[in-house]
């Protein structure tokens, strides 16, 4: 499909029709009781956001860096947009990559909307001491339980505690609140907006952490190569993965779904995104990228065809 450099085929061998027919794992009996658990440990949480201006590089635009708490009393910062001179009407909570983030984007279709950029624990605004950054040990850090392990306090972090704050600063918000996340923010997104019902849409791009059993036995150069090496090692990786398959996770959401997926991927390999998207459970519209975590001569169409299908599926409800 491409030319490219990667000792390994990133269409996995799939061409679409075979990704469109990739099923879900199967569903641990307690999968739904312990994330409604860690989602309702997350609605108690006090987030007390705070808000810090900062200049704007959008003359329509306020942006401020906000600080909240998460679960376990995790701190977490990221920034806040939202329009100088017209009302919030609704809000957007907005995730990131495993790349982490610098700033808010300015691009996205939204107006009269406060948008909220978390930064997953241990990630850029929310670094920790005691949490390596670097993907590659960031996803295997608390694995060997699955009470212990990073997705889960990443979901309070990016879509629970986050829509919380993001609705303490701005109340009228709650009339329509949305959800983006990319690669690990549309992974963590698959997993935690099941059982959360303030949100009514979401979208989820090239989207990580689908059908585990799957994508260990995909070689990648994302963080999926990490637990890889961690399952070679021990053998125990799936006891834990098993609970944070976003391939699951998506049986369970109900809620208008855009998905952006690609057929060539060599960071998240493409039977996941599609295993995510092929499971949802309610309305759901697919656009097929025709490459991800990867630059090519019709990225940048591809990018302004997406946002365009992002304005009509966000404004057009």
């Amino acid at each position: 499909m491409f030319r490219h450099d990667y000792p390994f085929d990133p269409t996995y061998g799939y061409d679409l029709a075979a990704l469109l027919r990739i099923g879900a794992p199967e569903e641990p009996a307690d999968f739904a009781p312990f994330w409604r658990d860690l989602q309702a440990r997350a609605r108690t949480v006090a987030v007390d956001p705070t808000l810090r201006e900062i200049t704007s590089p959008q003359p329509q635009t306020r942006v401020f860096e906000v600080e909240f708490t998460s679960l376990d009393g995790v701190q977490i910062g990221g920034w806040l947009t939202c329009p100088r001179d017209e009302p919030v009407e609704r809000g957007v909570v907005v995730s990131h990559g495993y790349g982490g983030r610098d700033g808010p984007d300015f691009h996205l279709p939204f107006w009269r909307t406060a948008l909220l950029f978390p930064c997953a624990r241990g990630i850029s605004r929310s670094a920790r001491d005691d949490l390596s950054s670097n993907p590659l040990r960031h996803v295997l850090h608390g694995i060997r339980q699955r009470e212990t392990y990073i997705l889960g306090g990443c979901a309070a972090d990016t879509v629970w505690c986050a829509a919380s704050a993001l609705l303490e600063l701005f109340p009228m918000a709650a009339q329509r609140l949305d959800y983006l996340g990319i690669s690990f923010g549309g992974g963590v997104g698959a997993l935690a907006l099941p059982w959360d019902e303030r949100f009514h849409r979401a979208h989820l791009n090239v989207p990580s952490f689908g059908h585990h059993p799957l994508r260990l036995a995909c070689r990648c150069v994302g963080s999926g190569e990490a637990v890889r090496a961690y399952q070679r090692r021990t053998g125990r990786a799936l006891e834990t993965l098993r609970y944070f398959d976003a391939a699951v996770a998506a049986r369970h959401l109900r809620i208008p779904l855009h998905i952006a997926a690609a057929r060539f991927d060599p960071a998240v390999p493409p039977p996941g995104q599609f295993a995510i998207y092929n499971a949802l459970a309610g309305h759901k519209e697919l656009f097929v990228l025709q490459a991800g975590h990867f630059d090519h001569a019709g990225t940048t169409g591809e990018n302004a065809r997406l946002l365009d299908a992002l304005a009509y599926f966000f404004n057009h409800a």
